[in-house]
């Protein structure tokens, strides 16, 4: 059996080509992506074993790509490398299918051995947030996972879209669709988060994980 092939998801490219010379010695890397809605069809193309992939990313956040990514035909094995040590972003990736949570701030062994464990079809969380996922996982409350049965997947893009603060005639070029729909999709948001201005749909996008703070 030749090498595990994994693909990688970040937007800062000096992370990235780091991360790519730890790796390399063990795994192939197939390519590299800097952000969520290109890993995709990287994904499906490339057909890696492994996803390492960052939470917060443009234009499509790391678990919503997830999400998607387990929909695929081959679907690979996504391990999570952020540095969101908030546990209920690791519960809200492992319910989008992840194989692995580590930080970026953990021992480099983490991710070699979370990318490991999930060939083997085990989970591997970063020993930084494992003491209280467990806890997180049991409770009930306005969680990134939460967010996710208010919202449908569509507004969670636009959502994103327009947090990082693109105009809705832009974000209906980006998702081929009408500015029309986006200007629905975007009020039906604002209600359901309750926000009355993007000013405070980007404050709600940064809570919930789905952009990074800037």
């Amino acid at each position: 059996m030749g090498r595990l092939r994994v693909l990688l998801g970040d937007d800062h490219r000096m992370f990235t080509e780091g991360l790519r010379r730890l790796l390399e010695p063990q795994f192939e890397i197939v390519g590299t992506v800097e952000n969520g809605r290109d890993l995709i069809p990287a994904a499906e193309r490339l057909r890696p074993d492994v996803i390492v992939a960052d939470i917060s990313m443009p234009s499509l956040n790391g678990i919503d790509a997830a999400w998607r990514i387990q929909k695929l035909p081959h679907a690979p094995k996504i391990v999570f490398l952020t540095m969101h040590e908030d546990p209920t972003f690791a519960a809200a990736a492992f319910r989008a299918g992840a194989s692995g949570y580590v930080l970026k701030r953990s021992e480099p062994a983490e991710i070699i051995r979370a990318i490991q464990e999930a060939m083997r079809n085990r989970i591997f969380i970063s020993s930084l947030v494992a003491r209280d996922l467990l806890s997180t996982l049991m409770e009930k409350g306005a969680h990134p996972e939460t967010l996710r049965a208010e919202l449908t997947s569509r507004q969670r893009e636009i959502l994103q879209l327009l947090a990082e603060g693109k105009a809705p005639k832009e974000i209906a070029a980006i998702l081929n669709i009408s500015s029309r729909t986006v200007e629905f999709h975007k009020y039906r948001v604002m209600r359901a988060t309750g926000a009355r201005t993007v000013a405070e749909l980007t404050r709600y996008a940064i809570a919930h994980g789905i952009v990074a703070a800037s």
